[in-house]
C-alpha cells in the first residue's frame, strides 16, 4: 500500500503539524481523556486538532511554516475560550464521574489504630461501622460500602487520595491541611472529634517532667499526621520549636516500642501510651490538658472533590447516617458499649480507655458540627502548618468547607 501524502495524513498523523511538545501535550491529554472515558470532550479536542490540520494545509498540500503554525495553534485554542467550551472543560471532573458506570461502591479511608487483627478508628468510625450506618443509608440503592484501613496513617491516605482510589477520608488535622495545601482537591465536610487530648511518654525515673526538660532529647515523633501538628503546638506554648529537640520519624507502634527499648527519650501519643503506662513501662508527665488545650486535635471527613460534586444527594446520606452514630455516642448511658467497642476492636484494654475518657463528655468531644469555633482552631492549625513549614501554601477554611454541609449543619 502506498504511503500516504502529507495533505492526506490521517488524524493521527496531523500531530506531526505541531512543534513536538505542543504534540506530546495534546497526545496526553487525549489519552488520560480516553482513561477517563469522557467522549465528550475527547471529542471536542480531537476536533479542534482536525481544525487545526485543516487550517495549516496550504493548496499544493504543504504545511505552514512554524511561526504560521503557531499562529494557527492559537486560534485553534481560542475556540475554547467560548463560554460553552471552557464550562464543558471546568466540568471534567464531574463529567468523568457521570458518564462512567452508575456508583456501585463507596471508598472510604481511616487510619488503622488497632493493635490487633481487627481494624480500629476510634470515635464515630468504630459506631458507623459497628451499627452498619452508612450501608443501611446506601442499601436502596445497592451501593457498598469499602472500608480500607491504614497503618500509613495520614501520609498513607493522602498518597491514595492523590492515585483516585479514596472516595471519603477520616483524618486528623494535620494530614487533612498538608493534602489539600499540597494540591489534593477534598471538601472538608464535617468536623469528626475536637480537643482529643495527647501525652507526653518518658521512660520512668527520666526525670523529665515538662516540654522544657526535652531540649537535646531524642523525640519520637509520627511526622506527617496530627500527632506531629499537636507536638509542634505543644512546643511554641512553651516557647519551643522541633529544632530544639532530636526529632525522629517514628510511627506510634515503632515509637513506643523504642522507648521501651531506650532508644529515645520520649515520645508523643495518645492510648498507645496509656496502655504502656499501665504496665509500668513509661511515665506520663503531662498531657495536653495541662498545657490549657494547646496540642489538642481536631479531626474531620474529608471528601474527593469530584466525587462529591458528582454525588452530592450521597455524601447529604452519609452526613445523616453519621450523625445518627454521634446522638449514640453523646447519650452517656451508651458511654460504656461505646468503650468496651472500641476496646475489642482495638486491642486496648477497656480500662485504660476507661481511665482515658473518664472526664471527656462524649457528646462534646465527637460533635460533627463545623461550627465557627471548629473552623477556627483549624484556621489556626493551618497557620501554625505554615510557620513550621509543615505546609508551603497555607489556605483559609471558608475556601475548604463543603457549603451545602455548612448550610444543613448551621441552619
Amino acid at each position: 500500500m502506498a504511503a500516504p501524502q502529507r495533505g492526506q495524513m490521517p488524524l493521527m498523523n496531523t500531530f506531526y503539524a505541531f512543534p513536538a511538545s505542543a504534540a506530546q501535550t495534546a497526545v496526553a491529554v487525549v489519552y488520560l481523556l480516553w482513561l477517563l472515558k469522557n467522549n465528550l470532550i475527547v471529542f471536542i479536542v480531537s476536533f479542534a486538532l482536525c481544525l487545526i490540520s485543516r487550517h495549516n494545509r496550504q493548496p499544493a498540500g504543504h504545511w505552514r511554516e512554524p511561526a504560521a503554525m503557531k499562529a494557527s495553534l492559537h486560534w485553534a485554542l481560542s475556540l475554547f475560550a467560548s463560554p460553552l467550551l471552557a464550562g464543558l472543560l471546568g466540568m471534567l471532573p464531574v463529567l468523568a464521574y457521570a458518564e462512567s458506570e452508575p456508583l456501585q461502591e463507596i471508598r472510604i479511608a481511616v487510619p488503622d489504630l488497632s493493635v490487633v487483627a481487627t481494624h480500629s478508628g476510634g470515635g464515630l468510625v468504630d459506631v458507623v461501622r459497628d451499627q452498619q450506618l452508612f450501608e443501611k443509608a446506601l442499601a436502596e440503592q445497592g451501593i457498598k460500602v469499602q472500608w480500607n484501613f491504614f497503618k500509613g496513617a495520614g501520609p498513607a491516605i493522602n498518597e491514595a487520595f492523590a492515585n483516585g482510589q479514596v472516595d471519603l477520608a477520616y483524618l486528623g488535622d494535620l494530614a487533612a491541611i498538608v493534602g489539600k495545601a499540597n494540591g489534593l482537591d477534598t471538601r472538608l465536610l464535617s468536623a469528626t472529634a475536637r480537643d482529643i487530648k495527647l501525652y507526653l511518654g518518658v521512660l520512668p525515673d527520666s526525670g523529665i517532667s515538662s516540654l522544657a526538660e526535652l531540649k537535646g532529647k531524642r523525640v519520637g515523633i509520627f511526622r506527617g499526621t496530627a500527632a506531629q501538628l499537636s507536638f509542634d503546638a505543644a512546643l511554641v506554648s512553651q516557647g519551643l520549636t522541633e529544632k530544639d529537640l532530636k526529632v525522629i520519624n517514628l510511627d506510634f507502634t515503632a515509637a513506643t516500642s523504642a522507648l521501651v527499648a531506650k532508644q529515645i527519650d520520649a515520645t508523643w501519643g495518645a492510648s498507645n501510651l496509656t496502655a504502656l503506662r499501665a504496665r509500668g513501662l513509661v511515665d506520663i508527665p503531662l498531657t495536653t490538658k495541662d498545657l490549657n488545650g494547646a496540642g489538642s486535635i481536631q479531626s474531620v471527613l474529608v471528601g474527593d472533590g469530584a466525587f462529591v460534586d458528582a454525588h452530592p444527594d450521597i455524601v447529604e446520606r452519609l452526613l445523616a447516617a453519621q450523625k445518627i452514630a454521634e446522638q449514640w455516642v453523646s447519650d452517656e448511658a451508651n458511654k460504656a458499649a461505646y468503650i468496651n467497642l472500641v476496646a475489642t476492636l482495638s486491642g486496648y484494654p477497656a480500662t485504660i480507655l476507661q481511665s482515658d475518657l473518664s472526664e471527656e463528655k462524649l457528646g462534646q468531644l465527637f460533635q460533627t458540627q463545623l461550627d465557627a469555633p471548629f473552623l477556627r482552631k483549624l484556621d489556626s492549625s493551618i497557620k501554625l502548618a505554615s510557620q513550621q513549614r509543615l505546609i508551603r501554601k497555607p489556605f483559609n477554611t471558608a475556601d475548604w468547607v463543603y457549603k451545602s454541609a455548612l448550610l444543613s449543619q448551621n441552619p
